[in-house]
């Protein structure tokens, strides 16, 4: 397929639907980059929604791309197995992937994942909220009026790095390494690129790697504390782990908090410009902040996909995946079934059912931070809706080249006066 960058949608459809369908393989980043990936799932729900890639850069592989099917695939962890990795793409650190609890089956993901999860509990939540807003009041009344600016960087960058900062007891003066590291990590290598190369990929996450060991140590000598690292040096599943198994759950954990949070900040301010009906029944009800924020985790989709690998032969949708076989749910297509989701091109703030999507996963790898990314998306609309009676987007927004963050790199806004 041509390169994706300078395909329009239309083109995209054109070229999607005179391809033979055996033939169409949607793990490719320039269709996203283009945001031109829609016709190719449009086409496997409707024609092949259990769709066997047979020739791919990842190699062979099946695309399940139903909400359904997907549900189906993530709640089975018997037969789909999350060991190995969780993108369609190897994710090599030196020698194999690394390590997470996320890439891992019961019951050592379980005893991992609730090593961390009191730090994103309800109660913990409750005493975060007053920080969060005073952070997303501050980065608010810094930004400029009537000029153009990044919102990615100023906004959505800014407090997501804060948060994460504070998740994993780091000084506030090195969030934006955490927002780089993380970056690095789901990049793909090539020339004008973040990274360009896999070996400076790799001398990057040599300092990722050197920068959280050296946190750990400070951890495991001191008393415990209600930080990440903390828990994990001194949490009884977790405090006698593999150094590289340590740095795949911070790997995971930076990832995790730093995309779904970030991605979709910036995508409500681009959803809310292109349908300007839905942005004016949000000036008139605030209270439709949550719903909103929930309607926007579905139409950005913020990590498209999830794979697996079939631990036993098994039939859906009336093909047999066999033993071995890499499964990739896409996320990103499922969140658009009209099956399950009426209208589900359409942005729509005040839908019933709003979270009725699948953009956190189902089943045990379930988003274990997921009311913490709701938790920030609200408030920082709450506190914007208290300052701008509009914030514009001025120019197109440049989207992340990568098959699994479903980002943006800049998104130009101008705000034009303040309440």
């Amino acid at each position: 397929m041509a390169d994706g960058n300078l395909l329009s949608l239309q083109a995209a459809r054109d070229e999607v639907y005179s391809a033979p369908l055996e033939s169409l393989d949607p793990a490719q980043p320039a269709l996203f980059a283009a945001d031109a990936h829609w016709p190719m799932f449009e086409r496997l729900r409707a024609e092949d929604p259990v769709h066997y890639t047979a020739e791919s850069e990842h190699g062979p592989y099946w695309s399940i791309t139903k909400y359904n099917d997907i549900m189906a695939v993530d709640t089975n962890h018997q037969v789909f197995s999350s060991e190995g990795g969780i993108t369609i793409a190897e994710q090599t650190q030196g020698d194999g992937p690394l390590p997470m609890f996320i890439a891992m089956d019961p019951p050592k993901h379980d005893v991992q994942r609730k090593t961390v999860s009191p730090a994103v509990s309800p109660l913990n939540l409750q005493r975060l909220e007053p920080l969060i807003r005073e952070r997303a009041g501050m980065i608010l009344d810094n930004l400029p009026i009537g000029e153009e600016f990044d919102w990615v960087d100023k906004v959505s960058k800014e407090l997501t790095g804060m948060t994460l900062a504070t998740l994993f007891g780091m000084p506030q003066e090195d969030r934006r390494k955490l927002i780089y590291w993380s970056d690095v990590v789901t990049a793909i290598p090539m020339p004008g690129g973040l990274v360009e190369t896999i070996e400076q990929k790799m001398q990057i996450f040599v300092e990722y790697h050197a920068y959280f060991t050296a946190l750990w140590n400070e951890r495991v000598n001191a008393e415990p504390t209600g930080d990440l690292v903390s828990m994990l040096a001194h949490g009884e599943a977790t405090r006698n782990m593999e150094p590289r198994e340590y740095f795949g759950n911070i790997v995971l954990l930076t990832v995790g908090g730093n995309d779904t949070t970030r991605n979709t900040i910036s995508g409500s301010i681009l959803a809310l410009n292109r349908n300007p009906d839905e942005y004016r029944k949000l000036k008139a009800d605030p209270e439709l902040i949550p719903s909103m924020v929930s309607e926007t985790i579905r139409w950005q989709t913020p990590l498209a996909h999830m794979r697996r690998r079939a631990l036993a032969d098994h039939e859906i949708g009336g093909k047999t995946i066999r033993k071995g076989d890499k499964v990739v749910m896409w996320y990103v297509s499922g969140n658009r079934d009209d099956e399950v989701i009426e209208r589900p091109n359409d942005y729509i703030i005040d839908r019933p059912r709003v979270r009725n999507h699948l953009s956190f996963g189902f089943g045990i790898h379930r988003c274990v931070g997921n009311r913490l990314a709701e938790l920030q998306l609200k408030i920082i609309w709450e506190e914007i809706m208290k300052r701008f009676p509009t914030i514009e987007v001025v120019g197109e927004p440049k989207r992340v080249y990568s098959t699994f963050v479903k980002g943006y790199e800049h998104l130009p806004v101008v705000i034009p006066a303040r309440n």
